[in-house]
């Protein structure tokens, strides 16, 4: 969900610029997180940021995320998976924001959990750690802390996801 159908920096980097005037922008070097980006002495409010209830809630979208899951829909049964559960105050927050975003996904459709260990055709994620031991095809979605990865089939937007599966 997180960097895939919700952008979760843009946040990160508005907190830190309302907090702290810290003056970051969307560049963050290939193979690096966010908070390798902030002064050390804050480099861990990330993980503050990320529990506070709300949080999740407000995420802009990825573009042309809505769209193409909807179009996706057409032709695969759509599951939304997200370990949400190592961020408890998030469960309620990403559950609303999808009702918001996507209420074309039944309830039934959405799966909060530890560890990504679903049996399905394919997984779009932008950690490649969920990848470990998934039998399907695996489309890496691209990210900064993802950039240097090159062992998985890439997307670097949703238009891309939509060519190469529909």
């Amino acid at each position: 969900m997180d960097e895939v159908l919700a952008d979760p920096i843009k946040k990160f980097i508005h907190l830190y610029n309302r907090d702290y005037d810290v003056p970051l922008d969307l560049q963050i070097e290939p193979g690096n997180e966010i908070y390798q980006h902030i002064p050390e002495h804050i480099n861990n409010k990330w993980f503050d940021y990320i529990n506070e209830k709300g949080f999740f809630r407000d995420l802009e979208l990825i573009e042309g995320s809505v769209e193409a899951v909807k179009k996706l829909q057409e032709k695969y049964e759509v599951y939304i998976v997200s370990a949400a559960m190592e961020f408890p105050n998030s469960l309620e927050d990403k559950y609303h924001w999808l009702a918001e975003h996507f209420p074309f996904i039944s309830w039934k459709n959405i799966m909060f959990c530890g560890e990504k260990i679903v049996n399905t055709d394919i997984m779009i994620d932008d950690r490649a750690k969920n990848f470990i031991d998934f039998k399907g095809r695996t489309l890496l979605f691209t990210s900064p802390h993802n950039l240097l990865l090159t062992d998985y089939e890439r997307v670097n937007n949703w238009q891309e996801v939509l060519d190469k599966l529909m």
